[in-house]
């Protein structure tokens, strides 16, 4: 598939949508795009690609699509739900490929696309590892799943979206190494939280701290994106807690189906839990740190009851 050729499809136009249809009209690829939220269509207009009205339009338009959804039941509805791609026919002399980079159950991907297949539709999968400035840079990981061939004929496109790539597999593949990956990572992020916070209790400058760390044995490349974020307690999103919480969900529950007991990851969830009952679920998900803090706060409330109590 070459560049200008024939349109792309767009299904989900938030934060990565935004950041996928920015790297593809720059690539010069022509961009067809829906979301539910009008004001997120119109801003796709605003960057130079061309709305749509609904899903079943953009599938009228384009063979191609991307898909760039919450979760595997909206992969699922946008597909093969009512007015989804596959109730209408791709364009003349087109075949009806998707691309999905949206984090989901591996197996219902899996299913999904052996249910298509005799409909017509090809499966590929681009889970991505990286924040969206990261992806709007080209410095995201595309961790690829499918068929070669049908990896192959879309190749110009994902290599717009993700420069840097890895083929892990068939389809589902793409979707594990996803949540391998985000499990470290957002461990990764809940000790850096916490190793910010006791160094700012134990009276040591958080900003120079921070430079210590990158420059340590522990350094990892979260503390270049989200340490001074951390610090400063700037919690605008570009990754938000509540997909944390549905990525973290999702692999819990692949872990029990695999008989792996995850105990990190359980107190990780714990404390996710905590930022949205805070209200903090649609911050960024660097604010983990805030509930440490609370964490911190009760604690030292907790003594102070107690010593007034002796």
């Amino acid at each position: 598939m070459n560049k200008g050729e024939k349109p792309v499809g767009l299904l989900g136009i938030g934060l990565i949508g935004t950041t996928v249809a920015r790297r593809l009209l720059d690539a010069g690829f022509t961009v067809v795009g829906y979301d539910i939220d009008r004001a997120r269509r119109e801003a796709l207009a605003a960057l130079g690609g061309r709305p749509a009205e609904s899903v079943a339009a953009v599938g009228q338009l384009c063979g191609c699509v991307v898909l760039a959804v919450f979760n595997s039941s909206q992969v699922e509805d946008v597909v093969e739900g009512a007015g989804g791609l596959l109730s209408v026919a791709p364009p003349p002399e087109a075949s009806r490929i998707v691309i999905n980079l949206s984090t989901c159950e591996p197996e219902r991907i899996v299913a999904l696309a052996a249910r298509t297949r005799e409909r017509g539709l090809t499966f590929v999968e681009m889970p991505i590892s990286g924040t969206t400035v990261q992806i709007a840079k080209g410095d995201g990981a595309g961790l690829v799943g499918g068929d070669g061939a049908a990896i192959e004929s879309v190749d110009p496109v994902l290599a717009a979206i993700c420069p840097r790539r890895y083929s892990v597999g068939g389809i589902g593949a793409g979707g594990k190494a996803k949540l391998a990956v985000n499990l470290i990572l957002g461990l990764n992020r809940a000790a850096l939280a916490e190793g910010i916070t006791f160094a700012e209790k134990i009276g040591l400058d958080p900003h120079a701290f921070l430079d210590v760390a990158r420059g340590s044995a522990a350094y990892s490349q979260v503390m270049d994106v989200k340490g001074v974020r951390m610090i400063d307690r700037d919690f605008v999103a570009y990754g938000k807690i509540v997909q944390s919480m549905k990525d973290f969900t999702i692999i819990r529950e692949c872990a029990r189906e695999a008989g792996q007991a995850l105990p990190f990851s359980e107190l990780y969830i714990e404390m996710l839990q905590g930022c949205i009952q805070a209200g903090e679920g649609d911050w960024d998900n660097c604010a983990i740190i805030e509930e440490i803090r609370r964490r911190t706060l009760l604690r030292d409330e907790t003594r102070g009851s107690s010593a007034q109590a002796d």
